[in-house]
């Protein structure tokens, strides 16, 4: 630790600190534009100098260091001070200068009322400008469907270049010229080929980069905020719901350290205009052919006499990706009473087992993967599936250099990957040590070994985590909390695709006795043998219309569940309701309602606990609290909100017990999500993700020339 005083404060901080995080610490506040802390050192814009004393000009605080500090002619700790006159005519030059080509206007930028520059020359510049000659003026850049630029405000600070380069791991911007002709631009012109590109956003400290979507809609002050939890993939991104009226108008993240930190994915950010489209907002039936609105008691009456002439193991119950834990806990209890074995909440096939919750989780957790030293990845696209963990992954290569071997089809991560092979040989070779990355993983103190559902979706699936859960074994790196302080450390992962998936596994909404899963209920409907199926908001299964089969779909938009549907209710998309997820690490996360569904759309567990009085299986809950009750008898993780387990079972974790033993199919791997922005129901309602999608062809087919 080092002493100094700040502003007459003596303080101590580590060497390592730059003396604009010491002055934060002692409670000053430094302006800055081009300083982040996610971000290398630029020192471009020189508004957060500050005096240091006995050096003959303002330093800026960002690009020194505590430890390169002298202390005073007679020993005593080096002084820094933020408030003199000094400091004060100092930042008001640097803001003179920064103003001087930026255009005057403000009330038509939408960076309005959440500029830095707006706030900062409030609060460190001056009343008037000695400026007179014409202001210089740069021509618009092409960032694609996502972030509009008017360039003639930006003011070099190179935070999109930085970002781009460092955390994006694509180096598609950078600076041009010199002095007055600098300019930030793209290389080639074309769209930015990242699933992070909206983070420039954010990051834009003025108004040159701002989202293309929500250009010249509303204003900051209009709106009302709501925090809540992302639901597009299996990461739980913490986000933050921006509305006006009923309708979502843009969504922006929400800093947590240990999921997301502060960035979010471009489908993420730009789904909102998917929420207003092709949405379901009043019950369906299906008459002579054609889906006809009906009241809630027609839908009701017409499923329950369905239902209730069927034979209890002919009915069946699916939930798809987005579905949250209250809904499938109406529905598991709504098919128990009902005497029905057959519901599965793993729409995309796999088998994955609930014995141990280690089996299923993330268990190196998140922020974990930082501390990681090895890395395998066996049949996981990251860069699609969870771009957010990705990032954790180029940010530990480009940290700690750590080896990162990967097994599947050959793919850009955006950072150096080792591909060991295509398909599940090359991890029997590992487990079996022959295999020269067997020997990288058995050095490490901290390995990972992280399994995709391109392994697990695939009839040899439970076979494949057998054999990952051999070589965590033969590693010996599955180790829960010592005495001394060590917290452990699991290194078998599960990488879900789905925001629902975790939430379905704790709760137990799988095939009881006898009961089918989702294979066997698309088998049996494929051969008439199934007279009822129940999808929760489940459309990405290989279905079509039926004659044998009767169809109930429930929620939030008109896809593929509800077009082979017989009865559609119109549920609530994840902004509209109070809910629980639990992500990929097994995070209990709650979310918040930001608006309310259009028409007569429903919350999904109100729906199902109305559907159970016309089948005569009334379920014995009236309102979210008592629901929520009833989740944590039956199990009592639901209670611990916004904590992920991580290494805690690692003592008691049974190798033996993850996946089953069995043969293996050699073919290689296919990764599960094929095109990132088209995902699901809200995703493919969005015409913005329509047009991404419609890019990263474009891209992928004049990369393949």
């Amino acid at each position: 630790m080092a002493t100094l005083i700040v502003d007459d404060k003596e303080i101590d901080v580590p060497g390592e600190y730059t003396l604009l995080q010491a002055c934060e610490e002692a409670g000053a506040e430094i302006p800055r534009f081009c300083y982040h802390e996610r971000l290398s050192i630029a020192g471009n814009c020189r508004m957060c100098l500050v005096e240091v004393v006995g050096a003959p000009k303002p330093v800026a605080s960002c690009a020194q260091q505590v430890r390169d500090l002298r202390p005073g002619r007679d020993g005593e700790p080096p002084a820094i001070n933020t408030k003199t006159p000094l400091v004060k005519k100092a930042r008001e030059g640097v803001m003179e200068f920064l103003l001087i080509n930026h255009p005057l206007d403000c009330p038509i930028c939408d960076q309005g009322g959440e500029c830095d520059l707006q706030d900062q020359s409030m609060g460190y510049g001056i009343d008037t400008s000695r400026y007179k000659e014409n202001k210089r003026a740069v021509e618009e850049k092409y960032m694609g469907p996502l972030v509009k630029t008017v360039m003639t405000r930006c003011i070099q600070c190179t935070r999109c270049v930085r970002f781009a380069a460092e955390i994006a791991g694509v180096e598609e911007i950078g600076a041009i010229g010199r002095g007055e002709d600098m300019e930030i631009t793209t290389y080639l012109e074309k769209s930015l080929e990242s699933e992070l590109s909206g983070n420039v956003i954010d990051l834009c400290p003025v108004g040159a980069l701002t989202s293309k979507p929500y250009a010249f809609t509303a204003r900051p002050w209009e709106l009302r905020k709501t925090e809540t939890i992302d639901a597009m993939d299996a990461v739980g991104s913490n986000i933050r719901v921006d509305c006006r009226g009923r309708e979502v108008m843009r969504i922006l993240p929400r800093l947590h350290e240990e999921i997301n930190e502060e960035w979010i994915t471009d489908k993420t950010r730009f789904i909102w205009d998917g929420l207003r489209t092709q949405r379901l907002d009043r019950p369906y039936v299906r008459k002579d052919g054609r889906l006809q609105p009906c009241s809630w008691t027609e839908a009701f009456e017409m499923i329950a006499s369905k239902i209730k002439s069927a034979k209890p193991e002919r009915v069946g119950a699916i939930a798809g990706d987005l579905v949250c834990v209250e809904s499938m806990m109406a529905l598991r209890d709504l098919m128990e009473k009902l005497g029905s074995p057959n519901l599965d909440c793993r729409q995309e096939g796999s088998l994955i087992s609930n014995e141990q919750r280690a089996n299923y989780l993330f268990n190196t957790t998140i922020q974990g993967l930082e501390d990681a030293d090895a890395v395998l990845l066996v049949g996981t696209n990251p860069r699609v599936e969870a771009p957010l963990v990705n990032a954790r992954l180029r940010k530990l290569y480009l940290r700690a250099q750590a080896r990162i071997g990967a097994i599947g089809p050959q793919t850009d991560l955006r950072y150096d990957v080792e591909w060991l092979g295509e398909g599940p040989q090359t991890l029997q070779e590992i487990a079996d040590g022959t295999h020269e990355f067997a020997e990288v993983l058995r050095s490490a103190k901290r390995p990972v070994i992280i399994l995709g559902m391109g392994a697990l979706e695939r009839e040899d699936g439970q076979a494949i985590m057998h054999l990952a859960a051999q070589a965590a074994a033969k590693f010996g790196v599955v180790s829960g909390a010592s005495e001394d302080g060590d917290a452990g450390w699991n290194c078998l992962n599960v990488l879900h695709t789905a925001a629902s998936r975790v939430g379905g596994l704790d709760l137990g909404f799988l095939p009881g006795d006898g009961g089918m899963t989702t294979h066997d209920m698309v088998s049996a409907f494929q051969s008439g043998n199934l007279d009822v199926l129940y999808l929760l908001g489940a459309d990405e299964l290989p279905l079509s219309r039926s004659a044998s089969t009767f169809i109930v779909y429930q929620g939030s938009h008109g896809d593929r569940g509800a077009s082979i549907a017989d009865v559609i209710l119109p549920g609530a998309a994840y902004t509209e309701k109070n809910a629980l997820w639990v992500n990929t690490e097994g995070r209990v996360q709650l979310g918040r309602r930001a608006a309310f569904p259009p028409g007569e759309a429903k919350e999904d567990w109100a729906i199902v606990r109305a559907l159970s009085e016309h089948v005569g299986a009334k379920l014995e809950y009236d309102s979210l609290a008592q629901i929520r009750n009833a989740l944590l008898k039956a199990n009592e993780i639901f209670a611990s909100i916004d904590y992920a387990p991580g290494a805690d079972t690692a003592g008691t974790f049974d190798l033996e017990k993850v996946g089953q033993a069995g043969p293996i199919d050699g073919s290689p791997f296919v990764y599960p999500i094929r095109d990132f922005y088209l995902t699901n129901p809200i995703a493919r309602a969005s015409k913005t993700m329509a047009e991404c999608s419609a890019l990263s062809a474009e891209a992928l087919a004049q990369a393949a020339e």
